[in-house]
């Protein structure tokens, strides 16, 4: 882990705001920005904290120092710590620099090879508004970076200063450029040869060499070289040094000679530096690509500013025509004053918007035809597909390579997988996949999963090394790390084969598992066949004609085709029981459970339901059933107890209710209704709206005497329908309808909380209990136990309302998501009526 701050070298360009938005923003990619942590504001929101931060800021108006604080935190290559060590490294970070209770944003970013994290601190303290600056922070971390290895059991890494900050600006320039340094190319070519310098005029005749000049500037010396490029001598070493010089070869004497008196074909010019392969050509058309973008960017701002001079003009001549306009008007002396102000503030207004539209067109013009560093030209020509390009960052010499849990082959394949998206390209050559909610890593050799690694991805993971590598691949990484690589080789039966013996074994042992399990089931998955069984001497075809038409037509053809191309074969299973029976001793134990099958899993969830695991009642919105039927009636063709149907009675004479309410019998003892016709006939304009609800009915009363039953109705008088409350079912009191309605709600409410408790993605859920208006959002509507329920979502939680069935046939019709109003007595408004 190394830690390490970003200094602002000039206070003007400080800007938390901006820095926040370039670590938070995307920059096309979707495997960049990670977690986004904010830490002593009010607000967990980014957008929020920033504002919090200026405001904070401002306070501070003697200080004119940078007022930010930017600090980077990478780990190594394959070194993938979780959120919870990433924040406990944050704050051990920031408390041990002093600012703690310092108002910070913290972003993850995984778009490169090692995982980092950029923390932006505000230096102005929240309350007493004064500034702190860490004294030696270069030591303070190096200290904390190698106390946190050794807590948290990271990889170690040198926390000791070997060099000086030129030094290390130099290596910078090298491994993220891709450019040779000054500094570094001294080392390199003629480090030597000045060490072994004698006299003054041996140094300076070893500088012509090389195309380099040593002189002095203010107390120090310099090495400078024919492109302008200046280095001090005491960089490269210590003992270039002036005072060290001057002791070993006695005063500081000039040379009087040109640099370019000696051409010995040496000199320093910014070339890649070197690599495995050969760069001339591709280096080439590097600087023709840049020489033509910088051709082309200075004809494109040439044209922007002729545009922006002659709309100027345009406006003056109009603003001019004006002011002649209003000198040959009458008007008086005060009048033309206002007027002459009036036509002036719209030309100044008029060129403001022209100069704000040439700033806008030249900033495009830039970014269009922007300059790039040799590198950062390879990754853009990679992300096109020029495979050359991306051979040349793989044979960098910072390219190590991928570590940890990974796929290989005997073949590199320094190309990318035909058809496959890649969403980014590092500057080491590493290609990076987005699979799922997973993300896979390639840098030619080697494949890892980096993120969310389920069967899926690893399953991706394995095809994409098949396309590439072979048949034949190598995995490296821990135990469990192969156990799931051999799992999922095995689940989805890719033709692939290990080099390490003993996972070969283990794969060739899971597939013949998971065969014998299928021939317990009788189930033969070979040429998309299916095999029936049938205990000894009996038919599985069953019995009868039929199952002999059946036993003869697959006697002939041999097999029974099934339709897309299955076939059912004409072969038993010995030993299979009938239904509701024991198992045979070796088929027990042969269905598998539900722990053994794979988990559905999300990015930013434990688990989620399957479709089996939701009850209907809960998720799936059906049309329940109205079972409440109104008046049973003798409809026409029903036969009675006594055998005959009651149009044959009517015709019969049997005698007939005299009214709606009233109870006849006939003979037999049958109770016959008035006025009853045909199924699907109107009723007659006496019985007309005195159908009602079976709720509505009384109590059936059965009796039993010595000869036989007789059935008596007994139906209470009509009655006004109960007035529309929170819920409303016929028959039922105001309190009643509200106890039922608040017993489906906590039925529901119980339900969804189980749920969330046992870890699934779900808001938390309550009864509405509000005593004053309020406005929610529509989260749709359910019915438990016939009882109709609308879910409004008030942000962190959902309430639970009971409503009628009116109510609820009227929020069918309201998008999710829509705002609704609610009084305080439960009632929804929505547009148009309201309940």
């Amino acid at each position: 882990m190394i830690a390490k701050h970003v200094p602002m070298n000039f206070a003007q360009k400080s800007n938390f705001a901006g820095l926040v938005k370039y670590l938070t923003g995307p920059q096309g990619k979707s495997e960049r920005v990670g977690v986004v942590r904010v830490t002593n504001c009010q607000t967990q929101q980014a957008e929020m904290g920033i504002l919090e931060v200026i405001n904070t800021q401002v306070q501070n108006t003697r200080s004119k120092a940078d007022k930010t604080y930017h600090l980077i935190v990478s780990f190594r290559v394959g070194e993938m710590p979780d959120d919870e060590t990433l924040k406990v490294i944050e704050d051990r970070l920031c408390t041990g620099l002093g600012f703690d209770g310092h108002q910070r944003i913290s972003v993850i970013h995984h778009d490169t090879d090692n995982l980092h994290m950029h923390i932006a601190v505000n230096k102005i303290h929240p309350t007493h508004y004064t500034i702190h600056e860490p004294f030696n922070a270069y030591r303070t971390l190096a200290q904390l970076c190698d106390k946190l290895e050794n807590e948290l059991g990271l990889e170690k890494d040198n926390h000791k200063a070997r060099k000086v900050r030129s030094e290390n600006l130099a290596t910078d320039m090298e491994q993220h450029a891709a450019v040779e340094s000054l500094l570094g190319w001294i080392k390199r070519e003629c480090n030597d040869q000045i060490q072994g310098a004698q006299s003054w005029t041996v140094l300076h005749q070893v500088m012509r060499e090389h195309g380099l000049k040593i002189h002095e500037r203010a107390n120090g010396l310099v090495i400078t070289s024919e492109n302008g490029v200046s280095v001090k001598a005491s960089s490269v070493a210590r003992e270039f040094s002036k005072a060290r010089l001057e002791g070993r070869l006695g005063s500081f004497e000039s040379s009087t000679e040109p640099t370019q008196s000696i051409d010995s074909g040496k000199r320093y010019a910014k070339h890649p530096v070197r690599t495995r392969i050969d760069t001339v050509e591709l280096h080439a058309r590097y600087l023709a690509t840049q020489k033509l973008a910088t051709s082309l960017r200075a004809t494109e701002w040439a044209k922007a500013i002729g545009h922006k001079n002659r709309s100027i003009e345009s406006a003056k001549r109009d603003a001019r025509l004006k002011r002649a306009a209003i000198k040959l008007t009458g008007a008086p002396g005060i009048g033309k004053k206002l007027m002459y102000a009036a036509t002036s503030k719209a030309l100044r207004d008029e060129i403001a918007v022209i100069n704000q539209h040439y700033r806008k067109e030249r900033q495009d013009i830039y970014e269009k035809y922007q300059r790039h560093a040799w590198a950062d030209w390879l990754r853009n020509e990679a992300m096109s597909g020029d495979h050359e390009a991306l051979a040349t960052l793989r044979a960098r010499e910072v390219a190590t390579g991928l570590s940890g849990n990974t796929i290989g082959g005997q073949n590199s394949a320094n190309g990318m997988p035909v058809g496959t998206k890649h969403d980014s390209i590092t500057k080491k050559g590493t290609v990076i996949y987005r699979v799922g909610a997973s993300v896979v890593r390639d840098d030619g050799d080697k494949l890892i999963v980096s993120r969310g690694a389920n069967q899926a991805s690893f399953e991706a993971m394995l095809r994409m090394a098949i396309e590439r590598y072979g048949s034949r691949i190598t995995v490296n990484g821990s135990a469990a790390f192969k156990k799931k690589v051999v799992h999922a080789a095995a689940s989805a039966n890719l033709s692939v084969s290990f080099d390490d013996n003993v996972l070969e074994r283990r794969r060739q042992q899971v597939i013949q598992a998971v065969k014998t399990k299928e021939k317990k089931h009788g189930l033969n998955t070979s040429n998309n066949s299916v095999t029936l069984s049938r205990r000894p001497g009996r038919s599985c075809y069953g019995g009868g004609k039929q199952a002999a038409a059946s036993r003869a037509a697959a006697s002939d053809h041999g097999t029974a085709s099934f339709a897309h191309g299955h076939r059912v074969t004409n072969s038993y299973k010995p030993n299979t029981r009938s239904a509701r029976q024991n198992p045979p001793p070796e088929a027990r134990h042969g269905l598998r459970g539900m722990s053994e099958f794979g988990v559905v899993h999300v990015p930013k969830g434990r688990e989620v339901l399957l479709p089996g695991d939701v009850l209907g009642h809960v998720e799936h919105q059906r049309t329940q059933p109205n079972h409440g039927v109104r008046r049973d009636i003798h409809r026409p063709g029903r036969i009675t107890k006594d055998g005959r149907s009651a149009a044959d009675r009517v015709s019969e004479g049997a005698p007939m209710m005299a009214s709606h309410g009233a109870t006849q019998s006939n003979d037999a003892g049958q109770t016959c209704k008035p006025n009853v016709h045909r199924i699907g006939s109107a009723p007659p304009p006496a019985s007309k709206d005195r159908l009602r609800l079976l709720t509505q009915l009384g109590a059936i009363k059965i009796g039993e005497d010595s000869d036989q039953t007789q059935a008596t109705f007994t139906m209470p008088a009509a009655t006004p329908p109960p007035k529309a409350d929170i819920v409303s079912k016929p028959g039922i009191s105001r309190s009643e309808n509200r106890s039922i309605g608040q017993i489906a709600a906590d039925k529901y409410i119980t339900e969804r909380e189980q749920k969330r408790l046992n870890g699934f993605d779900i808001k938390k859920h309550s009864r509405y209990s509000f005593h004053k208006d309020a406005s929610a959002a529509h989260a749709g509507t359910r019915q438990i136990d016939g009882q109709a329920l609308a879910l409004l979502d008030m942000g962190k939680e959902i309430m639970v309302l009971p409503v009628d069935d009116a109510t609820a046939r009227r929020l069918k019709r309201v998008a999710i998501g829509q705002t609704l109003s609610l009084t305080a007595n439960g009632a929804i408004k929505t547009k148009g009526r309201s309940r």
